[in-house]
């Protein structure tokens, strides 16, 4: 059974790695893609050369699994192993349960709150069982474990307040016009970053290998303030003469940060994955050296040195991975979204009434402060903030100030917590040094404060999520292993290696939801090769649109027939989808309008009018799977015969209207639209009378309330359907005449 646990566990890091970096790549790459700095595959170079560097220098964080929340002392052989396999498995459903929910996550907070889960079960399980005389806090490394969380929760305070001074500094002194002025001073403001980012990441970083010299490491220690200085100098006279060589030193201060950044997240994140494994591997060979099981694994509070291999196999896993994960990928483009310049809203979630608040009361200090300090200061101010207009700007998410200015921040706080052993996240640290730059450029306008604002508490209140659901799911599920025993393990096992080929088997759902939420990023560029690909793309994607609309009603409406409350849980996801990517497209369409030529300009309005009647359809298809699932998963009393007959006169003229324009839409042929049109008004009439039929029922026999209400709500809402259904195809009608 220990082999068995040695092996689970190795294969759980691998598993784990993959996933970590598929999420925490946009830490160190956001930037740098953002300001597309260079291109994709040099930046993944540079970025994988400072992870397979950063793992090396991960040695130190080890101790942090190892005996960082708890004395491995007070736990035998058996407990150690239980206590790291326990926080391995519910780390899986601890992801699988958020993913599922949407929460955000962190592996840092995970792993933290997991072990100190896991910890206190089996201190839990030996004080019930009699076995010994310790109390709760002989077995818990209180301090350690206060000064970690400590660590990580200051660590998004000070990212968030580092990275809005910085910020507000550079920009003041450069603007976003900074071309000029860089071109006298910017060789010493890059020094400053460089020196910063060489300094923290291989002085302080890289001082407990062998890569530096002792003598070098004990100048530097000695002399910090002139090591600095010297630092700054060498860098600022690197820099200038690279710059009068007509390079872009803001693309090497970039490229630098990234690889300082990748450096700072293996040295600080590698614990994360492979903490707790190789942890569960060390204590297998500490027993198999001693012949029998410890009583205590003191040993594992000895400081570690990792083998060699074991970290380059992990660091060639990760580079792997960085190159070749598609999920990566996209969750960089979502946070270059939520950082960049532009001032459109593109909420994915509604405001949180706290950043009303928040947004409300800002103004009104912004206000009080605007009366009291003088016009001159406040127009100096202003003008060195002034925005590149759309033009100037081009498709570029935030500059390359902005972007130095948050790999030099993030860098710098993540090698202090690496220096200092405390398992910062590096995810929060990126994020709110982000957030704080944002903000400081002025990019967090009236259009757009609330939802960033929303993004920022999301992410705050997920850390105090992960750590409480990570925490109880631990805590249980190293119970029932204790408890259970070798029945337990495998069984809790082989759920966890279910949850994690259902999450695989997920992605594909994600990748079409991808899809379709860049439907009107695919009518961008067709518009920027021609309006006739344009208007087939386009075209295209109202069909699909329309295709979809027709399935989900023709099925729903089966469903509530049949009482089918799997197929309308399906039809109600489906139609959630459907409605949100809509609604994301109707704040996608404005990008749209501005790449219109001034001879498509009167057009433009029709591109509003169809994505708008798009997304009331697919709103009125929402108000009919949800009411429709809620009263079959009710157990709510079925349709009545009457109103099944009905409701089938009814979906055969919805399927047959929707059929012909699913056919105009693929011929772009409205030869038809007097027979659509005549079909809607004659099934318009059906509406009616049925609705009367119904009334004389109610009348005569009563029924069911909440059928009758899921009745006349299918009804009203079809008929909304159908006429925004009409709408779109004469507005495409105009569309394709113009």
């Amino acid at each position: 059974m220990d082999l068995f646990i040695v092996i689970t566990l190795a294969l759980l890091a691998i598993m784990g790695i993959v996933v970590g970096v598929s999420n925490d790549a946009v830490n160190f790459l956001n930037s740098a893609f953002g300001s597309k700095a260079a291109k994709k595959n040099v930046i993944l170079a540079i970025a994988g050369l400072g992870v397979m560097v950063g793992v090396m220098t991960s040695s130190g964080m080890m101790d942090v699994a190892r005996s960082g929340v708890f004395y491995p002392e007070m736990f035998s052989y058996q407990e150690i192993m239980i206590l790291f396999l326990g926080m391995m498995l519910s780390n899986i459903i601890l992801l699988d349960i958020y993913n599922t929910l949407g929460l955000p996550t962190s592996t840092t907070v995970s792993l933290v709150f997991g072990l100190l889960g896991s910890a206190m079960a089996l201190a839990l399980y030996n004080i019930w069982g009699g076995t010994t005389d310790a109390s709760l806090g002989d077995f818990i490394n209180s301090g350690n474990a206060l000064a970690i969380v400590s660590g990580i929760l200051l660590s998004v305070v000070l990212a968030f307040f580092t990275g809005h001074l910085l910020m507000y500094i550079s920009r003041f002194i450069f603007s976003f016009r900074y071309h000029k002025l860089f071109n006298r001073w910017g060789a010493l403001w890059c020094g400053i970053t460089l020196a910063g980012i060489i300094y923290f990441t291989v002085f302080k970083g890289l001082k407990s290998t062998s890569l530096i010299p002792d003598a070098l490491k004990e100048f530097v220690n000695d002399n910090t303030a002139i090591s600095l200085l010297i630092l700054w100098v060498a860098s600022s006279a690197l820099l200038w003469v690279l710059q009068r060589c007509k390079v872009n030193i803001l693309r090497v201060s970039i490229l630098a940060g990234t690889f300082s950044l990748a450096l700072a997240f293996a040295g600080n994140d590698l614990v994360n994955f492979i903490g707790v494994p190789y942890a569960g591997y060390d204590s297998y060979m500490i027993a198999q050296e001693l012949g029998a099981e410890p009583t205590s694994m003191a040993a594992l509070a000895n400081p570690t040195q990792a083998n060699f291999w074991i970290m380059c196999a992990a660091g060639l896993v990760m580079v792997v991975t960085l190159f070749t994960s598609k999920k990566a990928m996209r969750v960089i483009e979502t946070e270059r979204k939520l950082s960049s310049q532009t001032e459109e809203a593109t909420p994915n979630a509604d405001a949180l009434p706290a950043s009303r608040g928040i947004v409300r009361g800002a103004r009104m200090l912004n206000d009080g402060l605007a009366r009291i300090t003088p016009n001159w200061l406040i127009e100096i101010i202003n003008n060195r903030f002034e925005p590149l207009s759309e033009e100037e700007r081009g498709d570029v998410n935030y500059d390359l100030i902005r972007a130095t200015v948050n790999l030099t921040a993030a860098a710098i706080l993540i090698s202090i917590g690496t220096q200092l052993k405390l398992p910062l996240s590096t995810t929060y640290v990126v994020f709110m040094v982000s957030m704080g730059s944002s903000l400081a450029d002025r990019a967090w306008g009236r259009e757009s404060a609330v939802y960033r604002i929303t993004g920022v508490m999301t992410v705050i209140m997920g850390w105090f999520v992960t750590a409480v659901g990570g925490f109880i799911i631990a805590l249980a599920v190293t119970l029932v292993l204790v408890y259970g025993g070798t029945i337990a393990i495998i069984a809790v096992t082989a759920i966890c290696g279910y949850m994690l080929i259902k999450s695989n088997f997920a992605k594909k759902d994600d990748d079409k939801k991808d899809v379709e939420e860049s439907a009107v990023a695919k009518i961008g560029e067709s518009l920027k090769q021609s309006p006739e690909e344009a208007l087939i793309a386009y075209t295209e994607h109202i069909c699909s649109s329309m295709e979809k609309v027709t399935m989900i009603y023709d099925r729903t409406i089966v469903a509530v027939f049949k009482e089918n409350r799997k197929v309308l849980k399906e039809m109600v996801h489906e139609a959630e989808e459907f409605y949100f990517s809509t609604r994301q497209q109707k704040y996608e369409i404005i990008p749209l309008l501005r790449d219109l030529q001034d001879s498509d300009v009167h057009t433009g309005h029709f591109y509003v009018q169809v994505v708008d009647y798009i997304s009331e359809t697919s709103k009125a298809l929402l108000h009919i799977t949800r009411p429709c699932y809620k009263h079959v998963d009710n157990n709510h009393t079925g349709l009545s015969k009457e109103q099944v007959y009905d409701l089938k006169r009814i979906n055969d003229r919805v399927e047959d209207i929707f059929s012909d324009i699913n056919d105009m839409l693929r011929n772009r042929s409205f030869d038809a639209m007097d027979t659509v049109l005549t079909k809607r008004d004659e099934m318009f009439d059906l509406i009616d009378e049925v609705m009367q039929n119904q009334l004389r029922r109610l009348r005569d026999t009563g029924g069911s309330s909440s059928a009758n209400m899921l009745f006349f709500n299918i009804l009203t809402e079809t008929k909304t359907m159908v006429l925004h259904s009409r709408n779109i195809m004469k507005s495409l009608e105009h569309f394709v005449q113009k």
